[in-house]
């Protein structure tokens, strides 16, 4: 305990987390919240075409929105590891950290096992002729894996100011 309170008190933590200028706190949880409406955002466009919605969408083509949300999902690390930090004697006590935590370790493995099925030689389709063969039944599955796991890291992280121990920031 005596290690996170160090952590709070390092300088640039305690000023995001006492300032009261707009690039402190309220920035960073922009950031935050942006990087993970784009992480979100296309993994469920791609997770809702794999269980059939849109079907004349080709999926192929959407393999170009994957560094993109790679890009995002390194925005909402960084910009988490600062929040974490700003007030980790409270979110590292908090059983619902580790839970959005755990739901987002199932989301990015869920995601890879998704980009090896979906997307592994995705460069030698036809995006204009649509998808070669149907997606199998454990691809399906996935992506509602995928779905459910980032609806529950998106839940337990907006609870994190409600349940166990809150910290007023």
């Amino acid at each position: 305990m005596e290690l996170l309170a160090h952590l709070e008190q390092i300088s640039f933590f305690a000023w995001v987390r006492e300032s009261r200028s707009l690039l402190a706190y309220p920035s960073i949880l922009l950031l935050h919240t942006i990087g993970m409406a784009v992480v979100v955002g296309l993994i469920a466009g791609i997770d809702l075409r794999i269980l059939g919605f849109a079907p004349a969408l080709p999926l192929t083509p959407m393999r170009k929105f994957l560094p993109i949300m790679w890009a995002a999902f390194a925005v909402n690390a960084v910009t988490g590891a600062i929040l974490l930090a700003a007030d980790a004697t409270t979110k590292l006590t908090n059983p619902d950290f580790f839970v959005k935590m755990a739901f987002i370790f199932l989301a990015l493995i869920v995601q890879r096992l998704i980009d090896g099925r979906v997307f592994p030689d995705a460069v030698i389709h036809d995006p204009v002729a649509g998808d070669p063969t149907p997606l199998p039944r454990q691809t399906k599955m996935l992506a509602a894996a995928s779905l459910v796991c980032w609806l529950g890291a998106i839940t337990a992280g907006r609870l994190l100011a409600y349940v166990g121990p809150v910290s007023g920031l």
